[in-house]
């Protein structure tokens, strides 16, 4: 099944390259890798703001952190020309967790990015390494903000 069949079964239609809201680039390829920028977790085209262990529970984390794969998706297809057939393998994934100091279930909201990748890459190129951290504060509040690292064909 192709990357593109393996989405649409999901029910997911990549948005488009977001425009970045400060001074850097969505993305920057070097060699075989492609670096994708922070992507901030969105509802309705708006921050989705909140904290988990505050006013937000581990599950809406975990959905939250899904919806950013999807926008993350999205810029990957883009740095690719629209081919996400070229992904050779998501390398890393980097997961901010707008948390209390007394969360600890960050692991479980990334797992929203992680297992959406596995979806629809496969284990053997959606499996990555990745870190999950708990951080007083994202950018506009909102409650998840992800990086990823691909490898890609020339």
């Amino acid at each position: 099944m192709s990357i593109q069949q393996r989405l649409e079964a999901l029910g997911i239609v990549l948005p488009p390259i977001a425009v970045p809201a400060a001074a850097y680039l969505p993305f920057v390829r070097s060699g075989n890798f492609v670096f994708l920028s922070g992507h901030i977790a969105k509802r309705g085209g708006r921050p989705h703001v909140g904290q988990l262990g505050a006013d937000m529970a581990t599950a809406g984390g975990k959905a939250a952190a899904r919806s950013v794969a999807i926008d993350l998706l999205g810029t990957l297809a883009a740095a690719l020309d629209g081919d996400l057939e070229r992904v050779q393998r998501i390398v890393k994934l980097m997961s901010l967790v707008n948390s209390t100091a007394d969360y600890t279930e960050h692991h479980l909201v990334t797992n929203g990015a992680s297992e959406l990748m596995v979806e629809v890459f496969g284990a053997e190129r959606g499996a990555h390494a990745r870190s999950a951290f708990g951080v007083a504060q994202l950018p506009m509040g909102a409650c998840v903000e992800i990086e990823l690292i691909a490898e890609v064909s020339p």
